[in-house]
């Protein structure tokens, strides 16, 4: 069986972050032998180090928290976990509890040999009615000018093979980091399968993306990401000229 990588983002996550490692846990030796769980902690300010310490005592062998000094954004949150990955597989998904890290099973059991990652789409998502409104209009208008082809953009809760990173480099410290991960993955020809996920209510926090400081950020971001890949195609440029002399076209 191959190893298995599952990475949290945590920002101020301390009601739900115990919980979700320790079902991640359960649910990982259930699939493979060889596995690890990590925690990167975004700079929080609330008790999420201190829970985080805890868990490492408890889960030594198994659990490993990564300490942003300050905050880095999601962007900053994903590349890290990324990177601190060891195993051939890498699972993520939100500290926040919206998704049930058990289902990461249903995920396992779509990565076959022809696959190269698997995205989930949310059967129904669990929000307020105006985060509904955002997130639907948000999904159909990045889909249109990325020219993106999985049924749910806004699902954070992936399946990977560690290998596409040898391939594909995200640069990205905001939330927009999605879009750029989903569209090099597309363009660079990575094999992708979809599966429905639960969408949960959130039970700790609030959101730090919707407010209308942060949409109008986001806005300038997708559009500046929008015309460096699909306007000015530099991620394509660049692996053509990285490509040996022989495999270029």
């Amino acid at each position: 069986m191959p190893g298995l990588s599952v990475f949290f983002p945590a920002y101020n996550d301390a009601g739900t972050i115990a919980s979700l490692v320790i079902t991640a846990v359960k649910t990982a030796s259930t699939l493979t032998d060889d596995y690890e769980v990590i925690v990167v902690n975004d700079g929080s300010k609330d008790d999420t180090p201190q829970i985080l310490a805890e868990l490492v005592r408890l889960y030594p062998h198994h659990v490993r928290a990564v300490h942003h000094p300050v905050n880095r954004g999601y962007g900053g949150v994903l590349r890290t976990g990324f990177s601190s990955a060891t195993k051939d597989l890498i699972f993520y998904t939100d500290g926040d509890g919206q998704y049930n890290p058990e289902e990461m099973t249903v995920l396992w059991e779509q990565m076959t040999d022809d696959v190269d990652w698997v995205n989930g789409w949310k059967i129904s998502r669990a929000d307020p009615l105006h985060r509904i409104i955002i997130g639907r209009v948000y999904h159909h208008m990045v889909k249109l000018l990325f020219g993106l082809k999985v049924r749910d953009v806004d699902c954070d809760f992936r399946l990977m093979r560690r290998r596409i990173f040898d391939v594909v480099r995200l640069e990205k410290d905001s939330g927009v980091i999605c879009l750029e991960m989903m569209k090099k993955f597309q363009d660079a020809g990575f094999r992708v399968a979809e599966t429905p996920v639960h969408h949960f209510h959130r039970a700790h926090g609030h959101s730090q993306f919707f407010n209308f400081r942060r949409v109008f950020r986001t806005a300038i971001d997708v559009l500046k990401l929008w015309w460096a890949l699909v306007v000015r195609r530099t991620h394509r440029k660049n692996a053509a000229a990285a490509a040996p002399a022989g495999k270029r076209r």
